[in-house]
């Protein structure tokens, strides 16, 4: 993915790039870690409510319906595997002024996803020591991650895997106490509250459009496909398989607090279900194990969604759509630092908002850019490279549909305050882009060349006086 009219491989030699040293369970642990394995528990109050205590039916329907949308990531990280995302995406489908708006509501996404956070991080500190108040725990919480995003991902890996170990294995502790400590253990229990209740299908589906948030963060896998060592093969299968892992999950868990508390209304505080929920099944043990686990999954979600981030202004920056400085490396990790300090101060807003205000930017920028890529699949996949043989038709084009679908249905659930936001932030989008265009001389778009993309991946088209060529069965 390179500037109009530059050629990847020009330039100095010794011009550093992204370090390829991912492979699929790092990718694996680090989609997980975006989402927050143990971030069940900070819906769960709200879930079980809405769904009036078939939580567990509520995130199957979300899983099932987010698995398009992650198979649509899947399909274009395999066909266009370079670093930027949806914005990569969008401007290989659509062209370069729709791929900037993509990843300018990409970046409301994951400028405000790492405050969420940090918020949940001073809540959760504060919980467990008093004595430091929120806004200080936000602050240290921003400065760690800032380094986190500096350091990259060759070091940041490793502690992915340790606190997805972790939270795994404070779930199965979980997960065998409930079923140790519950009044009740028997086929009606477990399976009630994975099928519709009296209600019907509505309070679960009306559910499905609240949990599904928890899923928000397996699109950054594909912000990494330059720092993967296969990402055509890796990248795609580390989109669909942590989103999998986390869905099941989150509805294991949810199974386990259905039989640890029975009649959800008995649960003193919702909003705090999931420190209850461990204090029942295993004391205050298990509960200080939990927050303590938690609040290091939740630097290190913020860590993916910081990365994630300063990695879509690199590529903008290196496509000259963002000033070029934010397109720089450090010299010894590789990392675009200059990004990640940008995001680092964009954050200190988390010190002035709440929780609610950036959870709702969230679902605007991530829901955007859902929507986009499941086009931009019909568009690149089943149109331009004609993978229409029977397999491919559903792959490239009606599980694709099916994804946008959820995602337009899920727009629904958004507050009116949101899409006032959002248009705004997408009006200042538009005049940034008009304004580099200005600068750079002309149209400032992305290519799609030998260097970055692999020609028969991504053919650009007949040229003048080719026929086109016939279907190609596939994916």
């Amino acid at each position: 993915m390179t500037i109009t009219g530059k050629n990847a491989t020009d330039g100095p030699q010794s011009a550093p790039t992204l370090k390829r040293v991912l492979g699929l369970p790092s990718l694996i642990a680090f989609g997980l870690t975006s989402m927050g394995i143990l971030s069940v528990v900070a819906v769960y109050g709200a879930g079980t409510e809405i769904s009036d205590g078939h939580l567990p039916a509520a995130y199957i329907a979300a899983l099932v319906a987010m698995l398009f949308t992650a198979h649509s990531y899947g399909q274009m990280a395999r066909h266009v595997p370079v670093t930027g995302g949806a914005y990569a995406y969008a401007s290989r489908a659509f062209g370069s002024p729709v791929g900037f708006l993509v990843g300018w509501a990409m970046m409301l996404d994951y400028l405000f996803l790492p405050m969420v956070n940090f918020l949940l991080f001073g809540l959760y500190l504060n919980s467990l020591v008093p004595v430091i108040p929120p806004q200080l725990a936000v602050l240290i919480c921003l400065m760690v991650v800032g380094l986190f995003s500096v350091i990259g991902v060759a070091w940041i890996k490793k502690m992915n895997i340790v606190v997805v170990a972790a939270s795994v294995l404070v779930i199965l502790v979980f997960l065998v106490l409930a079923v140790v400590n519950a009044p009740d253990v028997s086929f009606h229990s477990l399976t009630r509250p994975l099928t519709p209740g009296e209600g019907g299908v509505a309070p679960v589906m009306a559910a499905a459009a609240i949990v599904a948030f928890a899923f928000l963060g397996f699109d950054g896998v594909s912000t990494l496909s330059e720092e993967s060592r296969n990402p055509q093969r890796d990248v795609p299968r580390g989109i669909v398989l942590s989103t999998l892992f986390a869905g099941l999950g989150y509805t294991v868990f949810s199974v386990a607090g259905s039989l640890i508390a029975p009649e959800w209304r008995s649960i003193m505080n919702l909003d705090a279900a999931g420190t209850e929920l461990m204090q029942r099944a295993g004391g205050d043990v298990l509960m200080v194990v939990f927050v303590i686990v938690n609040l290091c999954g939740l630097v290190l979600c913020g860590t993916a969604a910081q990365m994630s981030v300063s990695r879509v202004i690199y590529a903008m920056g290196r496509d000259r759509i963002l000033p070029e400085a934010l397109a720089r490396l450090h010299p010894r990790f590789r990392t675009p630092y200059f990004a990640a300090v940008l995001v680092s101060a964009v954050s200190l807003i988390a010190l002035v908002i709440t929780l609610e205000q950036a959870v709702y930017m969230i679902n605007f920028g991530a829901l955007v850019a859902f929507a986009v890529v499941n086009l931009a699949t019909i568009k690149v996949v089943f149109f331009d490279l004609r993978k229409r043989g029977a397999a491919g038709i559903v792959r490239n084009l009606v599980m694709p549909v099916l994804g946008f679908a959820f995602i337009a249905w899920l727009w629904t659930s958004l507050a009116w305050f949101t899409y006032l936001l959002g248009a705004a932030w997408h009006a200042v989008g538009a005049v940034i882009f008009l304004l580099r265009r200005r600068k750079c001389g002309g149209q400032v778009a992305l290519t799609f060349d030998d260097g970055m993309v692999a020609a028969a991946a991504v053919p650009a088209g007949p040229k003048s006086g080719e026929r086109e060529g016939a279907r190609t069965p596939g994916n």
